[in-house]
């Protein structure tokens, strides 16, 4: 059977252009617009112009990309942000056309790539199912054979009438999802998107596209930052780095190459301060040993600065230990009325000393949340920063432990007694 999807030598390139008389200015004021604007209007009265000059600068977001997937394929397409994983999808979606290369797509394409792709804002639910069907070469026949399904999954049937542009962003997502996976395509294409929806809905969605997979031999490439929803879901992964593939092979061996790539980034994460808004500034977390090795068991040191330009009635501040799979195994979370901070304008440097950190042998990061206890308002949310691994030392040899067998390990205290 001839493969569902070729792709060989995709490249994708960008030109992007810099106006060379404002390359060097960090921050333009609106007076300084305006002013700009008056001189301009006042050259073009008199007959001058001005002459702008640009530079450009290529940018390749794919180069020599290169894969096959078979027919009933379940593949994840996984990659640091910006390897090129959405680029890709829009080219196998035909949103946008290669640079260079090829792409060979054997049977109908469903997207689902951005919140209300492939939807038309003033039309209705109903209306946009038809619609969708349409596009995918349906019949009105066949769409409203599988009319009753989508409505009774998307879960959305009081708003059927209602044009979408009213929806929120987790109704457009389950209607969208629906659509695409059930108007029969045989090339299923699925981006981060699903984040949207609540974790109830994710999972019902992981479960549908295995259900195509499995019983009705559809294709799918699921992209995704959850890498327990990517192991739940594929049996191949794809690994995408700096807009190249790094790796292609079993998903298992994909996210330990991925999860490699994650730890090999930056361990300290910086900022400039706003001048208008309250934001996180640094972020890092001291490990035991170089490299961002921490060893399992002894003592971590988190460190941050944030920065406000005016007093906060009320600031929280909290950061989760996450782990290779994107679930949060710690959460610390601290308040201004427990420690003071930012009740006047300035830089606050926080330090959070963890005494013995137990976490298990793994791949970790970051997630940082800067908001106001009184009234919920969100300064700063960093995700994905501060990579850093746990090993084991000494007595407790790496080969009783196994990657991902446990998220933590409590401190124990052993009695042994001998029967007489």
């Amino acid at each position: 059977m001839a493969p569902a999807i070729q792709v060989e030598g995709l490249g994708k390139k960008y030109v992007l252009r810099h106006q060379g008389q404002r390359q060097a200015e960090k921050y333009v004021a609106l007076r300084d617009v305006i002013a700009n604007g008056a001189r301009s209007a006042m050259r073009a009265m008199s007959g001058k112009t001005e002459i702008l000059e640009y530079a450009e600068e290529e940018f390749w977001a794919l180069r020599d990309v290169g894969f096959v997937v078979e027919p009933g394929e379940v593949v994840g397409i996984i990659g640091r942000n910006g390897a090129g994983k959405s680029t890709l999808l829009k080219l196998l979606s035909r949103i946008t056309e290669p640079t260079e290369g090829r792409i060979v797509l054997r049977g109908r394409v469903a997207s689902l790539l951005e919140v209300g792709t492939g939807f038309h804002a003033e039309l209705t639910g109903r209306e946009n199912i038809y619609l969708n069907g349409a596009i995918l070469g349906m019949s009105q026949s066949e769409v409203r054979r599988k009319f009753d399904e989508i409505v009774a999954f998307a879960e959305v049937d009081r708003f059927l009438d209602t044009p979408v542009k009213r929806y929120s962003s987790g109704m457009y997502v389950r209607l969208a999802f629906a659509v695409a996976a059930h108007l029969e395509p045989e090339i299923l294409v699925v981006d981060e998107v699903l984040a949207v929806g609540d974790a109830q809905f994710q999972r019902k969605c992981l479960g549908k596209m295995g259900e195509v997979s499995r019983t009705q031999g559809r294709t799918v490439l699921f992209v995704s930052h959850n890498m327990q929803a990517v192991s739940t879901l594929t049996t191949r992964a794809v690994v995408l780095s700096g807009g190249s593939v790094s790796f292609d092979g079993p998903t298992g061996q994909g996210i330990a190459v991925y999860l490699d790539q994650m730890k090999q980034s930056e361990s300290v994460y910086t900022a400039e301060a706003d001048d208008a808004e309250p934001r996180v500034t640094r972020a890092e977390i001291a490990t035991s040993h170089p490299n961002g090795v921490h060893a399992q068991g002894e003592a971590a040191e988190a460190r941050f600065e944030i920065s406000t330009p005016h007093p906060i009635g009320g600031a929280a501040f909290s950061f989760q230990i996450v782990n290779g799979m994107d679930q949060p195994v710690l959460h610390v979370l601290t308040m201004d009325s427990e420690i003071p901070m930012c009740r006047e304008a300035g830089v606050y440097t926080l330090v959070c000393r963890i005494p013995k950190l137990r976490l298990y042998i793994g791949s970790y990061h970051l997630r940082v949340h800067f908001a106001e206890r009184v009234g919920g308002k969100k300064f700063d949310t960093l995700d994905r920063v501060c990579a850093f691994s746990v090993e084991v030392h000494g007595e407790m040899r790496d080969f009783y432990w196994t990657q991902g067998a446990a998220a933590y390990v409590e401190e124990t205290i052993w009695n042994v007694e001998k029967a007489e």
